[in-house]
């Protein structure tokens, strides 16, 4: 996926500024979500950022569940994985981004034509952390992030 080498270069980047080691874990389909995990595990991953996919979103119960029993603290883009158990996510406020697809679709329904439409990038962010997986993995997020959050998951 494009995006994805988007995403990448650019925690490669943010990676190199904080001195930070990256290993690309690739899956095509949910046969390889173990052996992902078992090779962060044997490269002593410390921590997982999973990319904002469909096929990831789509599995996130399986992908909770392995970077849990993995002891993997990770992030992910979309708010559904810390209501699963995931430990953190910030991305996109779907909520907003629908609130804004409607205000598109009256506009066309009252004659305005698609092409002249704006194109808009997302405005409204959402940080979700889950406290109680951060417990159960040993971590103590700071009151600063938390004060931060738009919602702490108890």
């Amino acid at each position: 996926m494009a995006a994805h080498a988007t995403f990448w270069e650019a925690s490669e980047v943010a990676a190199r500024t904080l001195g930070v080691a990256l290993q690309p874990l690739e899956v095509r389909g949910p046969e390889d979500f173990e052996a992902a995990f078992a090779a962060a595990t044997r490269g002593n991953a410390q921590a997982l950022v999973a990319f904002d996919d469909p096929l990831i979103l789509a599995h996130r119960p399986w992908i909770v569940a392995l970077a849990a029993s993995s002891r993997l603290p990770a992030m992910y883009g979309f708010r559904e994985f810390p209501d699963e158990g995931g430990l953190m996510s910030y991305g996109a406020s779907f909520v907003d981004l629908l609130r804004r697809a409607a205000t598109f679709v009256d506009k066309i329904l009252k004659g305005a034509k698609p092409a002249d439409l704006p194109i808009e990038q997302p405005t409204k962010f959402e940080l979700v952390i889950n406290r109680k997986t951060a417990n159960a993995l040993g971590l103590t997020v700071p009151p600063t992030l938390l004060a931060q959050a738009d919602e702490v998951i108890e």
